[in-house]
């Protein structure tokens, strides 16, 4: 017996270790099968499950799950990322708790105390991904840092590096002075700061009475000018270019250049040009030839290359000073107060990222790059929405030097030997190191290895393969490269999915993906940007705790609408675990009235209208899904589950099929349980990618009062029908009863008619429906609708119209409402949206509020509109009815 309610805490644990430990979920299991292959975005090893991780995996999850149940060969490889920053600030972070650093550690023991957090801590996030149901290889789980990885690192680096791709070089980067590293733009985030804007008067070397002024946010690093630029064409200072101007407090002569970074209409027209520490002045700096001078240590203070009364000083200690001696030398002209962007470190917010210069590994990405954009010109790899293959080229087809090393102990040491002339020696190993200084020298040499490590994201560019077992020429990538598809976010299509492909292209020779599906981020219930200054941040697995996986599952995916956010809050998902509660009442249902499943049943063999009709919506409903979710639109899919499940199986079916099941009719009632028995097995399969776990738990209970199943509902075979399921007169029919019943419920409530009251209505046909099928089905009427038909006039003193597809019902009220009271209610209300719909529209009209209002602010409005106009109409249409 059904419990009463459905408990997802009671069942999901339970069964997903059932799964796990039955091998359900491994891949290579049939050898004969079409394959399909994903990889996981690996979430940082330190990671928690976002609400972003769960939309992701939750697509990921549904496209497996169908795939499987089609035959096909799945493979789902998971993973983590040793995420090299966010792991050493997490290790560092308990090392000053407990009193030390890692430099008292020194490097080998805090990598092995890494390695040590990683094993207690490192498999939080995979954990919370079983959770949420998800179906991936766990035998085949991957980590970047792991032995088979770390070998196509190495691998990769060694082979760019002899094909001249991987150099080192003196640039500016991104660089965190608390972390002492360079860092990559996707671990910066501009941060909106109250400021000022510093105008300082620059004197000209020939004639100290004349000045330039330039303005900047960072008075500080002034003292690492070496240049001033103007527009070629800006009239006021064509007669200065080529001159010099006395930088205040250094006393060095900077020349005047002209280029056009400079901007006429700003300012004063002239920019300082600090080539060390800013990236636009560092590109003014190689096209007019300017040197650029670092005043900067690692650690962000002021160094040797400043006056001495500077050096030492870090940078908002630097700015007070400067500021102070440039207003008593006069040579400050005005502040101004500003509010700018300025860059932060992602992980805390709190340090502010330098340009630095400093000699960093660089890869010469352009001939990848090309490769990798001739894969998708050509259609190997297609991207959902397409759209989104415009970002990816304007990336590639404008892609600088990638800087690839990180000043870090946790990550892969970059594979690089020194001998003590500076010789550099780049091999797999240290032995082969070894031996190519030998060869180099004629003997022995002590050689040291470069102490930085790589990028994060050169190690997760290579994961389509790496994880496969390549450099190894395994079964797996034999098999199951190139993937099939990737499920990711727009965000990273730079920082990772480029990559990937140009690492795909280069070394494979295939891209590694079919498919790039791009889904949107996920935003609040009003369409906002989460964040826990907003306080509306969704943690997912408190909504799992409280209303399931499944109900989160089906609303993520019916809210991912390609090219829009998707909306989420705890009341949505509460909404579709009253779906999961629909579905689990109509099994009960079942239960209670003897609907099991028959063996043998042939769906094509019901007689009975009713059943012919669910027979055919049914099969209407699988195609639906089936071509949505090959298309991606897991919303169009899910859309077509809700309305089959909710409307047409539970609301419908259900209701219409009672008066067989407690007839006398024994013929009728057998055929009527075995079709509801097959058609709530036909929905458990098809709702299956989406609420595994009710579905599995259902497949099992009433399998049980069949007799038993073979094996898990995730193991069966998706449903596949024979032509001419559906009977369009049996389609016709039944959607003019629900159509009819549906439209004489409408004016009932709007008019507000006591729900138990039973009215006489009048049907006038068109031609669309024989009067026989309304005469037929007139008892739901009255059952359904409260509605006793008849092909007679009806007359009253209130009478109102329910005008249908194939006629008109006319509903006689007199007695039921007050006339003119219903009247003078319907004109208020309706008055009252129109309103509504005023305040709106001037709201919308008033281009100042367009130009401040945020995106999301404005489709609110104007969804609030749609749905005031929905209501007036109706209001309206109900007034007409009744007048």
């Amino acid at each position: 017996m059904l419990d009463k309610t459905f408990d997802p805490a009671a069942i999901e644990q339970r069964l997903y270790a059932a799964w796990e430990a039955s091998g359900a979920f491994a891949g290579g299991t049939r050898p004969e099968a079409e394959t399909f292959s994903i990889v996981i975005p690996p979430p940082n090893v330190t990671g928690s499950l976002h609400i972003g991780h769960a939309l992701n995996s939750t697509l990921q999850d549904i496209l497996c799950r169908f795939e499987r149940m089609r035959g096909k060969d799945v493979l789902w490889v998971p993973g983590t990322d040793h995420a090299g920053i966010a792991t050493q600030l997490v290790v560092e972070r308990q090392l000053r708790e407990m009193q030390t650093s890692r430099q008292a550690l020194g490097r080998e023991k805090f990598v092995e105390r890494v390695w040590e957090w990683k094993a207690e801590s490192g498999g939080t996030i995979t954990r919370q991904l079983r959770r949420l149901g998800a179906s991936c290889d766990w035998s085949r789980e991957r980590f970047t840092m792991d032995e088979g990885l770390s070998a196509a690192v190495l691998k990769v680096f060694v082979a760019l590096y002899r094909d001249g791709l991987i150099y080192k070089d003196n640039r500016l980067v991104n660089w965190d002075p608390s972390m002492q590293t360079a860092v990559s733009d996707l671990e910066v985030e501009s941060i909106d700061v109250k400021g000022h804007l510093w105008h300082l008067k620059y004197p000209l070397a020939d004639d100290a009475e004349r000045f330039i002024v330039v303005a900047t946010t960072r008075p500080e690093t002034m003292l690492g000018d070496t240049g001033v630029a103007v527009h070629p064409d800006d009239e006021r200072y064509r007669d200065l270019v080529g001159k010099q101007v006395r930088l205040p407090l250094t006393g060095r002569l900077v020349p005047i250049v002209a280029d056009a970074y400079a901007d006429p209409e700003k300012g004063s027209g002239a920019v300082k040009i600090t080539p060390a520490h800013d990236f636009n002045d560092f590109e003014v700096a190689k096209r007019t030839k300017l040197p650029a001078i670092n005043i900067l240590n690692r650690d962000g203070t002021l160094n040797d290359a400043v006056p001495e009364a500077y050096r030492g000083l870090a940078a908002a200690a630097a700015r007070k000073r400067v500021v102070a001696d440039l207003e008593e030398l006069g040579l400050l002209e005005r502040i101004e107060d500003i509010v700018h962007a300025v860059p932060h470190d992602e992980k805390t917010k709190t340090v502010v990222i330098e340009p630095f210069l400093t000699e960093q590994w660089y890869l010469n990405v352009q001939p990848l790059a090309d490769t990798a954009m001739a894969a998708v010109r050509s259609g190997e790899t297609q991207f959902v929405p397409e759209h989104w293959q415009k970002t990816y080229f304007q990336w590639l087809e404008n892609i600088q030097p990638w800087c690839i090393s990180r000043q870090l102990w946790w990550g892969h040491q970059i594979p690089a030997w020194y001998g003590p002339d500076g010789h550099v020696f780049v091999e797999e190993t240290e032995a082969a190191a070894l031996a190519a200084a030998r060869a180099h020298y004629g003997d022995d040499r002590a050689l040291v290895r470069d102490t930085d490590v790589l990028d994060t994201w050169f190690s997760s560019g290579l994961w389509p393969f790496s994880t496969l077992g390549w450099p190894d020429e395994s079964e797996d990538l034999r098999r199951f490269y190139p993937t099939s598809v990737l499920v990711t976010m727009f965000d990273i299509i730079f920082f990772w999915v480029a990559r990937m492909m140009m690492f795909g292209t280069r070394f494979m020779e295939k891209a590694p993906f079919a498919k790039v599906l791009i889904h949107a981020r996920v935003v609040d219930e009003k369409g906002q940007k989460m964040s826990k200054t907003k306080g509306n941040v969704i943690d997912p697995l408190t909504l799992i705790d409280q209303y399931g996986a499944d109900a989160l599952r089906f609303g993520l995916a019916i809210a991912a609408a390609q090219g829009k956010d998707v909306r989420m809050g705890p009341a949505r998902v509460e909404g579709y675990r009253n779906f999961c509660t629909k579905l689990w009442n109509a099994a009960r249902f079942c239960e209670m009235n003897a609907c099991d499943p028959v063996a043998g049943f042939d769906p094509a063999s019901a007689a009975d209208t009713i059943n012919r009709w669910i027979v055919g919506e049914t099969a209407k409903t699988e195609r639906l899904v089936r071509e949505a979710l090959e298309a991606f639109r897991f919303n169009d899919a899910a859309t077509a589950l809700y309305q089959f499940v909710w409307n047409t199986y539970c609301d419908w079916y259900v209701e219409l099929i009672k008066p067989a099941l407690m007839g006398a009719d024994g013929a009728l009632k057998d055929e009527t349980r075995a079709t509801a028995a097959w058609a709530l097995d036909q929905i458990l399969s098809l709702m299956h990618p989406f609420t595994p776990y009710i579905t599995e738990e259902l497949w099992a209970k009433i399998g049980e009062r069949a007799g038993g199943r073979d094996g898990f509902l995730m193991l069966s075979a998706w449903p596949s029908y024979p032509a001419g399921l559906v009977d369009e007169a049996a389609d016709r029919d039944m959607n003019a009863i629900i159509e009819g019943c549906t439209a004489i419920r409408s004016v009932r409530s709007l008019l507000n008619v006591p729900p138990g009251a039973q009215v006489n209505a009048s049907i006038e046909l068109n031609g669309k429906v024989e009067r026989a099928v309304i005469e037929q089905f007139a008892p739901l009427f009255a059952r359904l609708a409260k509605t006793a038909i008849t092909f007679e006039p009806v007359s009253g003193e209130a009478t109102a119209s329910a005008v249908v597809s194939f006629g008109a019902f006319v509903l006689d009220l007199t007695g039921h409402i007050d006339k003119a009271k219903e009247l003078a209610r319907l004109k208020k209300d309706a008055a009252k949206q129109d309103g509504e719909i005023a305040k709106i529209d001037a709201k919308l009209a008033n281009a100042d509020f367009v130009a401040r209002a945020p995106e999301e602010v404005i489709e609110e409005q104007k969804e609030r509109r749609e749905a005031a106009a929905a209501i007036r109409d109706r209001l309206n249409e109900a007034i007409a009815r009744l007048g």
